[in-house]
């Protein structure tokens, strides 16, 4: 006759709270920085406040007025702003990305004393854009500066039109470019020789190397850095701010500066407007990330 055991009651299963433990701060961080003031922030677009005073709840009138009342300063303001990034992002992105791949690229052979050029390239990135706009504006000096004096002009660089959108263009291609060109210089050091190699055998040149062989095996950091660059500089603010004040005649006033003197300037401060400004810009980087991850996601 068997011997019957005795099953013991089952105790309920322990948590493992190690990961939370070290999630929990990076939760924390996110939630104060980021969660709690985007949710803040999308409630004043509602309401109309001075950030002294209570706030009243509006409803959608901050949004009807930026987005198609006419005779607003406000609708001016946005639409205006609204313009001049998006045209500063077509104008800056391209740059930000085919310099930076073209260094990387260059670099990748490993000509002589490339370590010294890789890091010359990627020391901008480390300098404030205080130190770098003050740089640029002496660079760009009417009378004195080395670029005007190498070109024997007098040319307005921060004061008329095309040339302070260069000038916007070019400080900010200089300043970031290291960031993209070190993530380049990474991709193409997993890039199989042999491939190279091959097609060396086959009578390729290097231009039908770059495109056949380059481009395609470097694909998802391309379009992951097209990503990240076009967020960044739909955010531009300091360069415009302190290279041309958003001059001449407002042509280079970004959409930034209008939220910042609406939030926080001299006068009577409108944080709602500016809210809803803030937002729809937001919802804008959004909707053109989402279509860059689109093709992302069906190319790969």
């Amino acid at each position: 006759m068997g011997l019957k055991t005795k099953r013991r009651p089952s105790k309920g299963k322990s948590v493992n709270w190690s990961p939370w433990a070290f999630v929990a701060p990076h939760l924390l961080i996110f939630s104060i920085f980021f969660l709690v003031p985007i949710i803040y922030g999308i409630y004043i677009s509602f309401t109309s406040w001075d950030l002294v005073g209570k706030a009243d709840f509006v409803g959608l009138d901050n949004y009807k007025e930026i987005l198609f009342e006419k005779d607003s300063s406000f609708y001016t303001q946005f639409h205006n702003g609204f313009k001049n990034t998006f045209l500063f992002v077509i104008l800056a992105v391209p740059f930000c990305i085919i310099v930076p791949l073209l260094l990387a690229s260059a670099l990748n052979a490993k000509p002589l004393f490339h370590k010294i050029f890789q890091s010359i390239f990627y020391m901008p990135t480390l300098f404030s854009i205080s130190a770098v706009v003050i740089i640029w504006t002496l660079m760009f000096n009417v009378n004195q500066g080395p670029i005007n004096n190498f070109l024997n002009k007098e040319i307005l660089w921060t004061g008329s039109q095309p040339y302070a959108w260069a000038a916007i263009v070019i400080v900010t291609v200089w300043w970031v470019i290291g960031s993209n060109m070190i993530i380049y210089q990474a991709a193409l050091n997993g890039i199989p020789k042999d491939l190279y190699e091959a097609a060396s055998i086959d009578g390729a040149n290097s231009v039908q190397k770059f495109f056949k062989i380059t481009l395609p095996s470097i694909r998802g950091p391309i379009l992951y850095t097209v990503v990240l660059t076009t967020i960044a500089q739909f955010n531009v603010y300091g360069q415009p701010l302190m290279l041309t004040g958003g001059g001449p005649a407002d042509s280079t006033r970004v959409l930034l500066m209008d939220i910042q003197q609406n939030a926080f300037g001299s006068g009577q401060s409108i944080a709602g407007i500016a809210s809803a400004m803030a937002i729809i810009l937001g919802l804008c980087i959004m909707a053109v990330s989402l279509i860059q991850f689109f093709f992302l996601r069906n190319r790969d």
